[in-house]
């Protein structure tokens, strides 16, 4: 068995495999391989372990001559064509468990920071230009207030029950599965009544641009908008013209449509908590997902496949 490691991930899930099986991942200091080295060293590979930030281009996929499985290491998978290493004979497996905690507790940070406005305040304590000390610094609490979350699925399953504990209500929109114990409204319904609403879908051409200008008029003045799912979910440039006309109070982001990019607008509002992709950025969600990204590939090789996407 051989595998390529395409990107820098904890490697002690890695130390006890098989003496006959090879790892190969780039080098110490090295933070991925370019995708000429992918397309050079792949075709001696059996499994491709592919990182949800990168990009794979198909000209990798081409290369392979032996590959099997890319098990791709995050939650999507929207950085690799699915479809096009499928009719390749290829499968491309996801890592869901391992994301699913993590990115709804940052949800909930995300939603804590922008409703007490803990980002803006944060700012304004350190540049020291005005005495915040007697001012009236209002913010709103979470407890009675009614939670939207477009996407039902694990993740939002999650979400759903730290924000019970908040003294949330919840009410949800999702495509296909009934989940017991919450209300099941139409995305029209959650919309208009949600104090905050939550994105924990995929990106796919359906979601692409799901939340825009139509979905944002929807929205209640006073109700923020919180996306841990992928930038494209929302149009962007809709958002910034939502915020600054005061249709919606604000917006807690982890995502953006053209990362690493934002669009500048945001950057002025103080009523928007601005962060850098990291819903699952810690140590034990990185470890956990590189174990779950390896059991993908063991799975396949015996024979019981799992989270395959494709």
């Amino acid at each position: 068995m051989k595998i390529l490691i395409a990107h820098q991930i904890p490697q002690s899930p890695f130390a006890n495999m098989p003496a006959d099986w090879t790892i190969t991942f780039p080098a110490e200091g090295q933070e991925r391989f370019a995708d000429e080295e992918l397309k050079r060293l792949v075709p001696d590979y059996d499994a491709l372990i592919s990182y949800f930030t990168d990009p794979l281009p198909n000209a990798v996929i081409d290369a392979a001559q032996r590959l099997k499985i890319i098990s791709n290491f995050g939650a999507g998978f929207n950085n690799i064509d699915t479809a096009y290493a499928r009719s390749r004979d290829i499968a491309v497996t996801n890592t869901p468990k391992a994301v699913c905690n993590p990115t709804a507790e940052h949800a909930m940070a995300l939603m804590l920071a922008v409703c007490r406005r803990i980002g803006e305040m944060n700012i304004k304590i350190r540049l020291q230009k005005e005495n915040l000390w007697k001012t009236n610094l209002l913010g709103h609490t979470l407890e009675g207030k009614t939670l939207g979350i477009i996407g039902m699925g694990r993740i939002g399953q999650n979400l759903a029950r730290k924000a019970e504990a908040f003294g949330m209500k919840i009410i949800y929109c999702n495509r296909h599965t009934e989940v017991p114990g919450y209300k099941r409204v139409d995305m029209e319904t959650l919309l208009s009544s949600a104090d905050v609403v939550s994105l924990n879908v995929p990106l796919t051409k359906e979601n692409t641009h799901l939340i825009g200008k139509a979905e944002l008029e929807k929205m209640k003045a006073s109700a923020y908008l919180v996306n841990t799912s992928r930038g494209a979910v929302v149009d962007e440039a809709a958002l910034a013209s939502a915020i600054e006309n005061g249709e919606i109070a604000g917006a807690g982001l982890d995502v953006f449509e053209k990362e690493p990019s934002v669009n500048e607008k945001l950057y002025g509002f103080s009523n928007v908590v601005l962060v850098p992709h990291i819903g699952t950025a810690t140590y034990e969600t990185r470890e956990a997902t590189s174990a779950e990204a390896l059991g993908n590939i063991i799975n396949f090789f015996a024979g019981n496949p799992t989270n395959v996407v494709n």
